[in-house]
């Protein structure tokens, strides 16, 4: 058989550092959708470590969830749920839920804004009161870029495609704002990263 496993180089070096800031932020229990999953490697790591959190891990693109399916397999893991596929702007993909927590995990700067106005959106809807939508990645503050490689991955991100692109951390949280969602606090993260969690009203 063939392996469909996929290997992010970035999700090893980061995974550990987002897990201690979700264990942090969320109930020892909890219900959490995970958007964009990609390989699958975030989501492993978090059922693993928190066998009470029961992990829905999502993906629109067949590779990946190909690739979370396999690690899925491999571990074992009852709390790491089948993964489904998620088109953030078809609302009818979306899990009913309620959650405790969405994660979504490098995406708001890798899709158009119409993703970023759409999970903030079903993370209105679909959050518990006090849950907590956790995002991670890249942000401008104040309209300007925290270091020089953000200013040049932001660059690449827009000529790869013109609607993607770095953005600003108020835009982003006055969007929240807009569905119900405050922000509760930002940590600095590894290579200039940001981990942003906003608390459902």
């Amino acid at each position: 058989m063939t392996d469909s496993r996929r290997y992010s180089p970035a999700a090893a070096r980061n995974r550990q550092p987002i897990f201690e800031v979700l264990q942090a932020a969320l109930p020892e229990r909890a219900r959490v959708l995970e958007l964009a999953s990609g390989s699958g490697e975030h989501a492993v790591h978090c059922a693993t470590a928190m066998p009470q959190w029961v992990w829905q891990p999502s993906d629109p693109t067949p590779e990946a969830l190909a690739s979370i399916a396999a690690w899925r397999e491999q571990t074992g893991q009852a709390n790491l749920l089948e993964p489904v596929r998620l088109d953030a702007t078809d609302k009818q993909s979306w899990p009913m839920g309620p959650f405790e927590a969405i994660v979504a995990i490098n995406l708001i700067h890798i899709s158009p804004w119409a993703v970023s106005e759409a999970l903030m959106a079903r993370a209105g809807e679909r959050l518990v009161s006090g849950g907590v939508l956790y995002l991670y990645g890249p942000y401008r503050r104040a309209g300007e870029h925290t270091a020089p490689s953000n200013a040049a991955f932001d660059a690449d991100l827009r000529r790869r495609d013109p609607r993607w692109g770095v953005r600003d951390l108020e835009e982003v949280v006055a969007e929240a704002e807009r569905h119900g969602l405050r922000l509760e606090r930002t940590l600095q993260m590894p290579a200039n990263n940001l981990s942003v969690v906003l608390v459902r009203d």
